[in-house]
């Protein structure tokens, strides 16, 4: 199934039906006067989250969506019928935005959460809500109320505990397949990762998401490379996994080239609980590893200690990582007073 995390959609719902003009007319009865129903209520178009969707590749092929109409009203008091609804049904972490792009609607977390988008105009009155001791035959009804309609913005933002970020051709995608059972697409050239990947990480018995995302490049807050716009996937993380290609010359500046990317999204991700690891320690000396260990801790302001050398491809270091993002996750969701972990769909 292909990804899509944006799409744009036109609502409408459903007008009210008109109020029916009427009158009893039957043999043999003596008392006649206005009968007239009101018109039914116009259906309200509804978005849902649901669980298996980890797209919205769905509204790219259909973009409109409008409610029945209600049922005009009838004689002998009938009243018509109400429109029948439409349920847009998105996947979990669903953000809905009005057209401009920024004004937030709704922010659908979790499975179930729905709001109405678009509310059915009331029916018209039927001509007997009109009699009167000085009107007993009035020839009027009420028309029906419009619906409402909207252009919107649905926006995915997917749900995952930890999330890696990282340059181009750090090792995040060979590290996500190597703990998980996601096969991401790895190869020896940068941006392989062109939409983000999760994976289920089981370690000592628990498990938690981890969110995989294309590469970061200086200026990706401006649109190069292919830009910062899948930072939104990690925004609900409780904590990130910056991985560094040790086999740069500068580490520490490859470091601060995602800081200062993460600083320039917003969106609080730049003060989320961080863990650094040195990546593709296979490929260097034992002496390497230490001074671009102390060059990564440096520029990170911690510990020499908390930078984790790891390789994804051999293994080494993965443990410790593991049992760290752990710790991190649970003590993020003690404090936001959730015990729950992030959903997955495959």
């Amino acid at each position: 199934m292909k990804f899509l995390d944006q799409a744009k959609v036109y609502v409408k719902s459903g007008d009210g039906g008109e109020g029916c003009v009427s009158f009893r007319r039957e043999k043999y009865v003596e008392f006649g006067g206005p009968d007239g129903g009101d018109g039914g209520r116009g259906g309200d178009v509804i978005a849902e989250a649901v669980d298996g969707l980890n797209t919205l590749i769905d509204y790219r092929y259909q973009q409109h969506f409008k409610a029945q109409r209600g049922t005009h009203g009838m004689g002998k008091n009938r009243t018509g019928a109400a429109g029948k609804s439409v349920i847009l049904k998105v996947p979990a972490g669903t953000q809905i935005l009005e057209d401009d792009q920024e004004t937030l609607v709704a922010d659908l977390l979790k499975p179930g959460d729905r709001i109405v988008l678009a509310r059915g105009g009331k029916g018209g009155k039927g001509n007997a809500h009109f009699k009167s001791s000085t009107n007993q035959a009035p020839r009027r009804s009420g028309p029906g109320e419009p619906g409402e309609e909207y252009w919107l913005w649905l926006r995915l933002k997917l749900a995952a505990d930890a999330g890696l970020v990282g340059l181009p051709n750090a090792g995040k995608s060979t590290f996500l397949a190597a703990v998980s059972r996601a096969r991401p697409k790895i190869a020896d050239y940068p941006f392989t990762t062109i939409h983000p990947q999760l994976g289920v990480v089981y370690h000592a018995g628990e498990e938690f998401v981890l969110a995989d995302i294309p590469g970061l490049i200086e200026g990706a807050h401006e649109g190069k490379g292919i830009g910062d716009r899948f930072l939104g996937h990690v925004e609900r993380c409780g904590v990130l996994l910056h991985l560094v290609d040790g086999t740069q010359d500068d580490v520490a500046e490859a470091y601060r080239t995602i800081r200062g990317e993460l600083e320039a999204y917003g969106h609080g991700l730049a003060e989320k609980s961080e863990l650094v690891a040195l990546n593709k320690i296979d490929a260097l000396t034992k002496s390497e590893i230490v001074e671009k260990s102390r060059a990564l801790a440096d520029a990170a302001g911690v510990d020499d200690r908390e930078i984790c050398p790891i390789s994804g491809v051999t293994g080494a270091g993965v443990e410790r990582v593991l049992g760290t993002l752990l710790a991190q996750i649970a003590a993020f969701h003690q404090a936001e007073g959730d015990t729950a972990p992030a959903e997955f769909v495959p």
